[in-house]
């Protein structure tokens, strides 16, 4: 079993749509006001973002996107004018981490686990 996509809800549709595409990933499916999909720039998977009637935001569901190039993409984006709540940092548990939120309140990790991403020190035997 693989994981194909993860949906979160949006507000504003071009401001979602704007946001994603400026973190790099490519547009596949693009239904205004309602729906867009999108293949992530490695590894085959897919993201999507979705109207939910009602919605005003919050902490979950947070969405982890993985960068081998954590610290340039950073350097990257923000020079496209995505703001950061977190600037990359080593956590506890062995991942260097950067947080920021999509239009909708939507909380998103960038990060960098490396071998510890299945592996920690820690993984049950």
């Amino acid at each position: 079993m693989r994981l194909n996509q993860v949906t979160v809800p949006l507000v504003d549709y071009e401001a979602s749509k704007a946001f994603y595409l400026r973190l790099g990933l490519k547009l596949i499916v693009d239904s205004p006001p309602h729906y867009a999909r999108f293949e992530m720039p490695e590894g085959g998977s897919t993201f999507s973002i979705e109207k939910v009637d009602g919605w005003t935001g919050g902490d979950w569901p947070e969405v982890w996107f993985e960068s081998d190039r954590l610290d340039e993409l950073v350097v990257q984006l923000k020079a496209k004018g995505v703001v950061f709540e977190t600037e990359p940092t080593m956590m506890s548990y062995l991942w260097r981490v950067a947080q920021l939120r999509d239009p909708a309140g939507t909380r998103i990790a960038l990060y960098h686990a490396g071998e510890n991403r299945l592996n920690p020190p820690w993984r049950v035997k």
